[in-house]
């Protein structure tokens, strides 16, 4: 050994030559001997007993199996080698001497020791050298409840047990609107039961259909009978609604007008002859039998203001456009409005319930010299139905529960504090107001109740304002809490942040998160993992939770390990997820197997730079063979090909693994390893995109997205899924191009390579698999504020399919370079996808609306669920990610979906940020070459 070198370290990772070993037997003798870095433990003292023969005092050793190895290990901590089945070159002991020693105590527990500590990362013993009281209760406790469960599954019914080892993986869609031919799996199922003011879905047991059935019948009758077998439901002020009132004008139908005229309807809110606001006028659309209009109108009146008698007003009418003779005149053409019908409709129904739903209105025909709008006439509808226009609106449904018009009991109440609950009802209604006043305290607190039974979203508003030092509030605060109604999870999850620290609070969060089924928890399980660092305790109802969870279903625990383990070089929380991983190890003795080959994979391939010579060594081979993906459990990577595994050409040089499918014989799996890369951003990115793509096929948009596997396994270390048949826009452009300089602007490119991908029918799939996942990207990274977006880091898919990868910026951190903002669009779209969308013909406009009408309707979607996304974010913020540390840098986050704006503003800004990017696109085309320009000179 070379003077000022200590160790072996190197020495172990050296082919498969022998080493000289020295051994020490209790019996006091001495061997050395060489042996094959490949050698397990178990050869290795067999070794020793046949060498051990021929010396002196051989007949004081027993039996092997009771004796053990120990060594000196690369951390300097004696280890006993307890795991006979290791080759030596794993232990790498920090000097070639082993020891050899009596076995004491439970060889079994001392065996599993040493497989916990060997895949956790961390000692055991660190735990023990504690000498904490806090952690050793936390150690029993765990231990014991991890081993119940355990236990208990050992007794599950196989049907169960298979639930729990191959959890199902459902594809997100659209709850179906009807029965149909779908056979009913529960024994409950879901009958709308329509009133003449809402939809009402009431859950019903099948073998009681017959029951809730004869109601229905009975209804008819005598209308009480349902709201009288029924709870109320929650109902709410309509005072408490300080939104504008609106409709949706769906169509018309049996309308009868002269050809070349248009239709239009105007509809007004009148209070006896009292216009209450301005007339709202629809689009023109073409005469036809049954118009569509499909439009909202919107008045200019809050739903709060709306008298109790207000009375909606339509008149349909044609207009035609009055021809003058040739050079007669130079004033414009003008419209002369020719009535149809109109008819007259309340707002309010008999029960004082504002209206929802569908309402098909017939008309009655406009007489000469009456008023398009006749509020003066009925609210009946004409009777003769067959032969008479007729309407088709919808009164939305503005809450999930019916809106009730005060009673005057209310109204006086009210009056007599109707300041008060005004500036209460503004202080709920602004959901991103946090920072009060001490008189909007003193408020908020004065009526805590009525913001429980009226309010119970905004319970994070209370608990900032509650006074923890005055435990007078604790109490009362705690107490009410009890009795607080459950709150949806999603919305929940705000109160894990570190300003609700309290363990009431706490406990009352991980109650409403019981109500996540497996694969939501699965989708915000990165963001519970990182709100445990704000836990002031390590015994917590969020750790038992997710404990419990991860016991119950094997896919969660293999990802709470791995989002565990990632972190557990982080000194701050390394002892909490320590403890965390032995106690999930110890609860599932039967998956610390197949986790350890996941680890053991890593410490194989993390500086290979032979790794082709490598590979085909049989110990290579079987260590990276034969196991199942840390990515997706549910994918075993069954034989590694050699052949098709190298490093990559960027900065870090990833390992390209390419793995036979046994699935599915000639295709193949593929792992990218990344050693130097901090991939949590990636994975967090990846997240967004998936949780997006749920939520638009939950509403029937199937935008074709390719959220690809992406795990950080460790510090600046993970793996990345292989999407295959895909390649960069960049090499695309390059093939088909002369130079680098030219290659970005080559519009014809992309398309001429979809079509010799997808020859004859086959194109025109493929241009819609590129058109709808376009769409879903635009949008996606335009949200989250994907920066760093080049035709190196877009890519697509041989059948279509645009997505895009390395998410190394976010949240509006785009590059800059010589101070001056390189990325100046608000996501990509350029002329040569526009190209593609369009069949390759600039006059197919038909093609490009539909796919902006995909663009908007997606957005619309994630703005609907913008309070989730923030809340993910913020629950993030434990993470240490560069560009996500503090509340100021969600900001973008809530400038893009537009919080506090209304849907219709959201969606114009929207359209003005699609406009913009396919305006400015040409400078990112710049961009491009620039980006080809620098690769080609550094290739």
């Amino acid at each position: 050994m070379h003077p000022g070198i200590y160790g072996m370290l190197e020495e172990w990772e050296d082919g498969d030559q022998e080493i000289n070993m020295d051994f020490l037997l209790p019996t006091g003798i001495f061997l050395k001997f060489p042996v094959s870095r490949n050698d397990t433990i178990k050869h290795i003292k067999e070794m020793v007993w046949r060498n051990a023969r021929s010396e002196a005092l051989f007949s004081g050793l027993g039996d092997p199996d009771g004796y053990v190895f120990t060594c000196i290990n690369q951390t300097a901590e004696r280890e006993e080698l307890e795991e006979e089945f290791r080759r030596i070159r794993d232990v790498k002991p920090f000097m070639c001497v082993l020891r050899l020693v009596a076995r004491e105590g439970n060889r079994q527990e001392k065996l599993t020791n040493t497989q916990i500590t060997q895949l956790i990362g961390k000692g055991l013993h660190e735990f023990e050298s504690q000498k904490n009281h806090e952690v050793n209760e936390f150690r029993t406790k765990m231990r014991t409840f991890c081993e119940e469960k355990a236990l208990e599954r050992q007794y599950l019914p196989w049907q169960r047990w298979l639930e729990y080892s191959f959890p199902c993986d459902l594809e997100p869609c659209r709850t179906p609107s009807g029965f149909g031919s779908v056979k009913l799996k529960s024994s409950k199922i879901f009958i709308n039961v329509k009133f003449e003011a809402s939809d009402v879905s009431v859950e019903v047991v099948m073998t009681h259909v017959h029951v809730m059935l004869y109601m229905y019948i009975q209804h008819k009758k005598r209308k009480n009978l349902i709201f009288d077998s029924f709870p109320q439901q929650n109902t709410s002020s309509l005072w408490s609604i300080n939104e504008p009132f609106y409709i949706q004008l769906l169509q018309g139908s049996r309308v009868n007008a002269d050809e070349g005229m248009k239709l239009v309807v105007q509809a007004g809110l009148f209070h006896g002859s009292e216009l209450l606001c301005k007339v709202v006028t629809s689009l023109d659309v073409t005469v036809c039998s049954e118009p569509l209009w499909d439009q909202r109108l919107e008045f200019d009146i809050n739903v709060c203001d709306l008298p109790r008698m207000s009375r909606l007003c339509f008149a349909l009418y044609a207009v035609i456009e009055k021809t003058k003779k040739p050079k007669s005149t130079k004033k414009k053409n003008k419209k002369a409005d020719c009535p149809i019908a109109w008819v007259n409709t309340m707002v309010f129904d008999y029960k004082d319930q504002l209206k929802t739903g569908e309402f098909l209105l017939s008309m009655w025909p406009s007489v000469p010299g009456i008023d398009l709008l006749n509020p003066m006439g009925t609210v009946e509808k004409n009777p003769n139905v067959d032969s008479a226009a007729g309407l088709l609106i919808r009164f939305p449904n503005i809450r999930p529960h019916p809106l009730y018009y005060p009673s005057l009991e209310k109204i006086i109440d009210f009056e007599k504090n109707g300041d008060v609950h005004l500036k209460l009802k503004e202080i709920m209604d602004n959901k991103h107001y946090t920072e009060f006043f001490e008189d909007e305290k003193d408020l908020l607190w004065k009526l805590r109740t009525e913001i429980r039974e009226h309010y119970p979203e905004n319970l994070s508003k209370l608990l900032l304002v509650t006074k923890w030092n005055k435990r007078e509030d604790v109490v009362q605060m705690v107490s009410l809490l009890k009795k607080w109604p459950d709150l949806p999870a999603i919305h929940a999850l705000e109160l894990l942040d570190y300003s609700f620290p309290d363990p009431a609070v706490r406990s009352f969060t991980v109650r409403c998160l019981r109500k996540l089924s497996d694969d939501e928890l699965l989708q915000y399980l990165i963001q519970l993992v990182q709100v445990l660092k704000y836990e002031s305790y390590l015994d917590c109802d969020l750790t038992t939770f997710l404990l419990e969870r991860a016991l119950s279903n094997r896919r969660i625990g293999h990802f709470l390990f791995w989002h565990l383990r990632s972190e557990i070089h982080v000194a701050s929380v390394s002892l909490r997820f320590g403890l965390i991983l032995e106690a999930y190890c110890r609860g599932n003795i039967h998956h610390i197997k197949i986790l350890n080959k996941q680890v053991f994979l890593f410490t194989r391939v993390k500086s290979r730079k032979d790794l082709k010579l490598c590979i085909r060594q049989e110990t290579y081979m079987e260590a990276l063979s034969d196991l199942l993906s840390p990515l997706n459990p549910s994918i075993i990577l069954t034989e590694i090909c050699a052949d098709k595994c190298r490093f990559m050409d960027s900065k870090m040089k990833p390992l390209w693994l390419m793995y036979k499918n046994p699935s599915t014989p000639g295709d193949m799996v593929g792992i990218i390893f990344k050693n130097g890369d901090d991939l949590r951003q990636d994975m967090l990115t990846l997240q967004m995109i998936q949780l997006m793509e749920n939520m638009w096929k939950k509403e029937g948009l199937d935008l074709r997205m390719i959220p690809y596997g992406c795990l950080s396994t460790g510090n600046k270390m993970g793996l990345i899924e292989v999407v295959k048949n895909s390649d960069t826009i960049a090499n695309i452009q390059l093939n088909s191009s002369n130079s680098a300089a030219t290659a970005a602007f080559n519009k014809d490119a992309l398309l001429n390579w979809l079509k010799s991908k997808n020859p004859g029918d086959k194109l025109e799939q493929a241009i819609e698999e590129f058109t709808l996942s376009c769409a879903g990207y635009c949008v996606a990274t335009y949200v989250l504020g994907i920066g760093d977006r080049h035709n190196d880091n877009i890519m697509i898919r041989e059948t279509g399919q645009l997505f895009h990868i390395d998410f190394g910026h976010f949240l509006g951190n785009f590059k800059r370079k010589l101070g001056i903002n390189r990325e100046r669009v608000p996501f990509i779209l350029t002329y040569d996808f526009v190209h593609v969308i369009q069949q390759g013909r600039t006059n197919n406009s038909e093609k490009f609306e539909r796919f902006r009408e995909y663009c908007e309707q997606a957005y619309k979607i994630l703005c609907r669920n913008g309070m989730l996304f923030v809340n993910l974010f913020a629950m993030m913020k434990a993470a240490g990610l560069p560009e996500l540390t503090c509340f100021k840098d969600i900001q973008y986050l809530k400038d893009s979906l537009a919080l506090g704006k209304s849907e219709d503003e959201a969606l114009k800004n929207f359209k003005v940020k699609f406009n913009e990017a396919l305006r400015e696109s040409w400078k990112t085309k710049v961009n491009w070459m620039m980006h080809s320009l620098a690769k080609d000179n550094r290739a």
